[in-house]
């Protein structure tokens, strides 16, 4: 959500984005109700992309496709 971008559309309402994941985007009377919105769209994109085996983007040097690590678990 740190890569969120938001922006006022000409008809008052809040438009908001998370670059560098396509698709993800809402659109609310509020940047708070957007932002929430997004949050709301981020999950459920990473939900189905993790579902269908589709690839994630790289965040922050942090590559969530890369599968040679290992889960430690007690």
């Amino acid at each position: 959500m740190k890569r969120a971008v938001f922006e006022r559309l000409k008809d008052g309402t809040i438009y908001g984005r998370i670059q560098g994941f396509q698709g993800v985007w809402a659109n609310a009377k509020t940047e708070s109700a957007c932002r929430r919105e997004l949050q709301d769209v981020l999950e459920g994109w990473l939900i189905l992309s993790l579902k269908h085996n589709l690839p994630l983007p790289v965040v922050e040097d942090i590559d969530l496709n890369d599968t040679s690590f290992s889960v430690i678990r007690s």
